[in-house]
């Protein structure tokens, strides 16, 4: 009985484990499928993770559009022009479409007198972009920059019949209305800076007077406003037109602005009066220094390494051989030579500022 119950327990286990055998791959295979939903090992895992919360890879160029900001369009800086007559011709606001004999005379002269105006384009190299940049400041027409041509011919030592002194040619009155200083030792009406911005100060406030008509504020430049004022009046009474060409006033004013105004015709088209103009750099030409004290005008042209001629001519409102010993205690010098001028200023004493040579005067001097 009990070999029979032995013999039927081992079936019994033999038929179990060949139930579990074939029941293993079963559970292979769930393993295999926990173990896929798993994943990949922790560090991979978290890799994964971060890839999951990403965009879609774009291709090169698009993500360049994507990430880039729009850029604004490149704006061309206008440069400015190397000649400054180009630079005046740019500022013209006054009308020079005027077809009337007095300005066609004026027209015939210079036209036909080029060296002249060569001559005084030279003269005026020294100044010109000051007065320029002065009148830009000041929004006015850029013709008004000739008018030195006009008055003086960029003389700043240019002396009239009526006592008119310097570029702009100021009375000694309207000089003094104007803070230009006239002593012993200077005369402020030829001082270049000063006496331009004397010079646009006047016009401005002609300008104004007379309502905006910059005709009639040039000719009450050179004749003063009551003239024109009574010649407008005069014109008003009579019923004629107030206009500058219908004006009747003196025989040099009623020649001015013509000038003025065939100077600015002809600079603005020079080809077609075959003339050529003198070049003239756009840049400043002088330097204003601070000198501290009196000093010897011939000295500071040798500390300058420039001609006395010079340094009078770009301090034209020196009378005496030296700076005045009350100021303004300032020189102007060429901007290539401020520089050399410094150095040499700064390494001389007091007492070697201002110097001089003793001479007795004999019979014959």
């Amino acid at each position: 009985m009990t070999k029979h119950l032995l013999i039927a327990f081992l079936a019994s286990s033999i038929l179990a484990g060949c139930q579990s055998f074939t029941q293993k791959p079963t559970d292979i295979a769930e393993v295999d499928a926990e173990n896929e939903d798993i994943g990949a090992p922790e560090a991979d895992t978290e890799q994964l993770g971060f890839i999951d919360t990403v965009d879609p890879v774009l291709p090169a160029e698009d993500i360049e559009n994507d990430t880039e900001e729009p850029t604004e369009p490149v704006v061309a800086i206008p440069q400015p022009p190397k000649d400054l007559w180009d630079r005046i011709r740019d500022g013209y606001q006054l009308n020079l479409d005027i077809d009337k004999p007095r300005l066609k005379s004026q027209i015939r002269w210079y036209s036909t007198h080029p060296s002249y105006l060569t001559r005084v384009s030279k003269r005026g190299e020294r100044y010109l972009y000051y007065i320029v940049d002065e009148l830009e400041k000041a929004g006015m027409p850029l013709e008004i920059a000739l008018l030195p041509i006009v008055e003086s011919g960029f003389d700043p030592f240019g002396y009239s019949h009526g006592r008119a002194s310097g570029p702009w040619q100021f009375i000694p009155s309207t000089g003094h209305i104007y803070g230009l200083e006239q002593t012993w030792w200077l005369d402020g009406r030829r001082d270049i800076k000063l006496s331009t911005q004397a010079a646009i100060a006047y016009l401005q406030r002609l300008h104004k007077m007379f309502d905006g008509d910059w005709l009639h504020a040039l000719a009450s430049y050179n004749s003063g406003e009551g003239t024109v004022m009574r010649a407008i009046r005069r014109n008003k009474k009579a019923g004629k037109p107030t206009d500058f060409w219908s004006l009747d006033l003196p025989t040099e004013t009623r020649a001015y602005v013509p000038k003025l105004l065939a100077l600015a015709k002809i600079m603005k088209n020079p080809e077609a009066y075959d003339y050529q103009t003198h070049f003239i750099a756009n840049r400043p030409y002088f330097e204003e220094v601070n000198i501290g004290g009196q000093l010897d005008l011939a000295q500071a042209a040798e500390m300058a390494e420039i001609s006395i001629d010079e340094i009078y001519l770009l301090n034209p409102a020196f009378n005496q051989w030296a700076t005045s010993p009350d100021g303004p205690h300032k020189l102007l010098i060429p901007v290539n030579k401020s520089k050399t001028f410094r150095t040499k200023l700064a390494s001389i004493s007091d007492n070697e500022r201002v110097t001089w040579t003793r001479y007795t005067v004999r019979a014959g001097d």
